[in-house]
């Protein structure tokens, strides 16, 4: 999966911003292909062999549409999740419960130009003790295998890093529940990491 996570680096910093020639330069190739298939005789030998044909037409299929599906869908799949904000103990002195404010926060920026990301994440005391994680107007772009994680690395994921769970939703305003006795003076950022590909998908630094 490391070596998946590598390509997909590559493509993410290298290939993605020239995706329209890269593009062009695709569909000129396959149409060079085409040619050369049907000069070379490709297409009267695979009407010569149907059953061949159509066996080898299913293998690349059988293989090659879970993959494409795994890889590519989350490219234009989207969810979205409204939670409500955590709320302030009520006390002798707050009969009613309020919103609880932000202790620490900071905003999402995306690892690179492919991996978008953007909203708020802000820790937040609930209790004495208690915390909670609050993503506001966030936006991510989806992935396979995304998790959220609490980081001591400022820039993105380290080997101690705290996994809070699997992503909500890519869009939207939602909590996570902080482990109790979690040490938070060490935490330095909330980070979306893809854990099958080991990639960084977005980031936000904790002041």
């Amino acid at each position: 999966m490391e070596f998946l996570g590598e390509l997909e680096r590559i493509f993410a910093t290298s290939l993605y911003p020239l995706r329209v020639p890269i593009a062009i330069g695709l569909v000129v190739a396959l149409v060079v292909l085409i040619a050369f298939a049907r000069r070379r005789g490709w297409f009267a030998a695979a009407r010569r062999h149907p059953a061949r044909t159509i066996a080898l037409v299913l293998a690349l299929l059988a293989v090659g549409l879970p993959v494409g599906w795994y890889l590519g869908s989350p490219l234009f799949i989207r969810t979205s999740l409204v939670e409500p904000a955590p709320s302030a103990p009520t006390t002798a002195m707050t009969p009613a419960p309020e919103t609880a404010g932000p202790t620490r926060s900071g905003q999402f920026t995306g690892a690179d130009e492919f991996h978008f990301g953007g909203g708020t994440a802000s820790l937040i005391e609930t209790a004495p003790g208690t915390w909670t994680l609050r993503f506001e107007d966030f936006s991510v772009r989806n992935g396979p295998d995304l998790f959220v994680y609490l980081s001591p690395n400022p820039a993105g994921y380290a080997a101690d890093a705290i996994e809070l769970g699997t992503l909500k939703a890519t869009d939207g305003a939602f909590n996570y529940d902080i482990p109790a006795g979690t040490d938070l003076e060490n935490v330095r950022s909330v980070i979306i990491w893809c854990k099958g590909f080991a990639v960084l998908f977005a980031v936000a630094p904790l002041s």
